[in-house]
């Protein structure tokens, strides 16, 4: 069920805010930005271990990349040799990742995490990087997760950390302003996942320009997290 929240405007005429929509509406404004800077997100930035940390742990199979944007990410993962179907809330995204290669072992739909539109275990693994973020309740999507993996899939997660400059887009709800961003961290998802039928397999942190190996060799993972700009996770559903 959509969860639908009555907001007062300026002008004093009261609206509906409805997540679900608001979120569908900014990704497809900002699908061609997204589009111009993945790859290289992909290739050399932010998300460049995250493909070669699945694969050590997910053999060849059926995937999902839910909340796969421009389809860059699936992109990879197809060329890793897995079969893949991206699914994202975007229809302008979707439209995008479909121009990208046309072959029967990828594919891309339009959809939500909350409400996917897949079979159960329908999928060997599945992906999902900076998606949960984006979600109202990311429980809901959480369990989704679990309801297309087979018994045993694993799910590799990207959730923001702490110092994430993209965590801006909450910024505004101190304010009392309606968000399309939720502000669930790395320990909280992890605590989530544990409590519902997920085992946390490993983890491993993608920090900011400066952060060199040494600075947190010595520290646990609760203050790696802190310290992230992302944290990715493999779960396996038991």
């Amino acid at each position: 069920m959509e969860v639908k929240n009555i907001i007062e405007r300026d002008d004093g005429v009261s609206q509906t805010f409805n997540w679900h929509k608001e979120a569908e509406k900014q990704w497809n404004d900002r699908a061609e930005m997204w589009n111009s800077k993945s790859r290289e997100m992909w290739d050399d930035g932010s998300r460049c271990t995250i493909v070669p940390f699945l694969t050590k742990h997910v053999t060849k199979g059926k995937i999902a990349d839910l909340g796969c944007g421009d389809g860059y990410g699936s992109y990879l993962l197809y060329k890793a040799g897995f079969n893949v179907t991206g699914l994202d809330l975007s229809e302008d995204m979707v439209t995008r990742a479909n121009e990208r290669v046309n072959d029967e072992r990828i594919s891309f739909v339009q959809g939500d995490l909350t409400d996917l539109p897949f079979k159960d275990e329908s999928f060997d693994a599945a992906m999902a990087i900076n998606s949960l973020e984006w979600t109202e309740v990311p429980y809901k999507g959480l369990e989704e997760m679990k309801r297309i993996l087979k018994p045993g899939g694993r799910l590799c997660v990207g959730l923001l950390g702490p110092t994430a400059m993209p965590r801006i887009n909450s910024y505004r709800r101190v304010y009392g302003e309606e968000v399309i961003c939720n502000t669930m961290m790395p320990w909280e998802l992890q605590k989530m996942a544990e409590e519902t039928g997920w085992t946390y397999v490993e983890g491993q942190g993608v920090y900011k320009r400066g952060v060199e190996d040494h600075h947190i060799a010595q520290l646990d993972e609760e203050l790696k997290q802190a310290l992230t700009f992302m944290w990715i996770f493999i779960f396996e559903k038991k």
